[in-house]
This record gives structure tokens, sequence and C-alpha cells, in this order.
């Protein structure tokens, strides 16, 4: 069974406030009950696979729910804990590697923020193996959109849940504030998981 890594609000986070905050941790907190729902059917053997098929079967909505909640589970905590960076100073090791890719840290900024307005879900900087590069992705929900071997460096919900009561329509608003607040030691770390960067 899974359970809500706990995140919470704080004096460094400034993309969204609190009250925004609490509603969109208790949105995660919903995947996670869903997920176990899901995952109890299974383990019970309750999902009659004997019975599955792709036009309607209650295997597929169980795998295809499981893929769905865990995703957004695992895009949710990957999000909450990107945000909160007290500096938005790139360290010297990311910025080779966004300038690498991209030629300059503006045309990665640029290329991220249409990505953003772009997407209907999710939008992520990762490292795509298959190419050995950094890319921006654009999900339009949590299991689809995503290439197999993108690994997450930056991950930013852009449903409407991650920003409205807050920014109403204003999404621009909500990623460009977003990009202010990155925390760029998280995504180091996630990074030198693929490189030396020291």
């Amino acid at each position: 069974m899974l359970k809500a890594e706990e995140f919470s609000f704080n004096e460094n986070i400034t993309v969204v406030d609190n009250a925004q905050f609490q509603a969109h941790y208790s949105l995660y907190e919903g995947y996670i009950k869903k997920y176990n729902e899901i995952d109890a059917i299974f383990k019970a053997g309750d999902d009659q696979p004997g019975e599955a098929n792709s036009t309607y079967s209650k295997f597929r909505g169980l795998k295809r729910g499981e893929s769905y909640s865990l995703n957004a589970i695992i895009l949710h905590e990957l999000y909450f804990s990107n945000i909160g960076g007290k500096e938005n100073v790139v360290p010297d090791s990311v910025l080779k590697l966004i300038e690498r890719d991209f030629g300059t840290f503006e045309n990665w900024e640029l290329d991220f923020i249409a990505t953003a307005k772009a997407s209907r879900g999710w939008t992520i900087l990762a490292f795509e193996q298959r190419t050995q590069r950094f890319m921006n992705m654009s999900l339009d929900t949590h299991d689809m959109g995503g290439i197999v071997l993108g690994f997450p460096l930056i991950v930013l919900d852009v449903y409407e849940h991650a920003y409205f009561m807050q920014y109403g329509t204003d999404k621009v608003s909500y990623i460009n504030n977003f990009l202010y607040n990155v925390n760029w030691l998280t995504v180091k770390d996630r990074a030198e998981l693929f490189y030396n960067l020291s």
C-alpha cells in the first residue's frame, strides 16, 4: 500500500500560495487512495484477466487506471519536490548541459514556456536516454505524451487544478512564476544520476 509523502508549504514556495498548495496536495492524496483501491483489486484476484478485451473490460479499466494514478502520484511528488528554490541560480554544471542541447539558457526557457502553454497536463525537462540529450516534453495527461526513457529533471503541473484558485485563467503568469521558483539544487541532484557534475 502506498502512502502519501509529506510535502509542506513553506516560505520558500512562491509560485503558489498556501491555499492553492493545500488544495493541490489533497488531490495528490486522492491519487494515492485510488491507486491503492486498484492495487487491492489485483491482489484480491478480482481483476478478471480471463475477460480482458481492448474495447471494454474490467481488466482494461483497471490497467488504464493503474498507470494513470501511479504516474499522477510520481509526477506530483516530483513537482512538489522541485519547487521552493531560495535563489534562482542555475548551477554551472546544469547550465552547461542545457546550453549544450538548447544553445542558450534563454532558448531552453522559451521552449519550456511554449511547451507549458501547449500542454494540458504536464511539462517536463527530461534527460532522454535514447538520444542522450535534454528535451522538454509535453504530457496531456499523466500517462499520455511521455517518452519511455525520458527521465524527469524539472516537472511542472499545468493542469488547471495546480494554479486556478490563485491565477484564474492566467496560466502564463503561473508558468513564469514557476520558473523563478525552481529548486535548481534538486534538478542538479536528478541530473547527477546520469552525469558526474562535480
